[in-house]
Formats: structure tokens, sequence, C-alpha cells
């Protein structure tokens, strides 16, 4: 199985982390972890702001926290079986998130692409749009969203059984 998994730092991205370091997977799984930036240039909101903004230290600051936040997930898994048992590499796309995961979803060959849902109400997610639901309609393969409350039910249930076996 070729897995991609979508990352921003997040708790709901943690969320999605915790979820899969707690997965069985088919022998021999792949495992990407990905992070993605956008250009300082389109988020620029006014024109005559260009001249005082400094795009190549803004450009390096973004790619470097979502190299960090990629080693940080990679990491995490690598601690447990997880890791352990399957291959696991990073990658940092540049672009707009909606479209770098789907295409890198396809470069891949994933068979599914896990993202955390931030669980924005429905006039949020219609001004800020949703990365959750455009990969979902988007992507080339199955598509799991995992919500922070399903991540921490389930670590709270992995206490609890913890708890009753000790």
């Amino acid at each position: 199985m070729r897995l991609l998994l979508a990352v921003d730092g997040s708790e709901a991205s943690d969320a999605a982390v915790d979820e899969i370091a707690h997965r069985i997977l088919p022998e021999g799984s792949e495992i990407e972890i990905v992070s993605v930036y956008e250009s300082p240039y389109a988020v620029l909101a006014e024109p005559w702001m260009a001249a005082e903004v400094n795009y190549d230290v803004i450009e390096k600051a973004e790619r470097e926290r979502a190299r960090r936040i990629v080693e940080e997930a990679a990491a995490k898994l690598r601690a447990g079986p997880v890791g352990q048992r399957h291959k696991i590499t990073t990658k940092v796309l540049k672009g707009p998130p909606k479209r770098a995961i789907v295409e890198e979803a396809e470069d891949f060959g994933a068979d599914l692409v896990v993202v955390g849902s931030h669980g924005r109400g429905p006039v949020e997610r219609f001004l800020l749009g949703s990365v959750s639901q455009a990969v979902a309609m988007h992507a080339p393969c199955s598509v799991e969203i995992v919500r922070r409350r399903a991540a921490r039910k389930r670590t709270e249930g992995d206490a609890l059984q913890e708890a009753r076996t000790n």
C-alpha cells in the first residue's frame, strides 16, 4: 500500500499522524509525508507593499517550517511500530495545497491519502475553502479525513484499555 499523509502542523494534521501511527498496514507499505507551502507572491494583497516585502526571506521561512513539520511527523511514525515495518519518506511541496496534494498523490501512485480536518463551519469553509474536501473530490484514490475528535476518543480509548490490562 502506498499512503500519502498530508500535514500542516495543525492539531488536525497531528490527529492524522496519530491515526497512522496506530494503524496496521499491509506488509511492505510505503508512507510519504508531505507538507505544502505557498509562494509569498500569491499572498500579497496590496501591490504597493511589493517594495517593502522580502519575498525570499518569507519563502525560505515557509519552506523551512514545512520541512520541520514533515520531519516531526516522520520522527513520530518512525518511533512506533509503523516506522519499524514500513518505508517512510518526506517531501516538501510548493504551491496551492489543494492542487499540490492531489498532484503528489498522482505522482506517488498513492492508494490512500490521509489528511486532517480542521472542522470549520460552513461559512469559514465557503470563504477559506477546505483542503480536505478538495482533496477528497479530486484525488485519484481513496481519501481518509481524520477529525480531531475521533483521534482524541481513540487516544482516550487506548489509555482506558492500557489501564485495564495493567
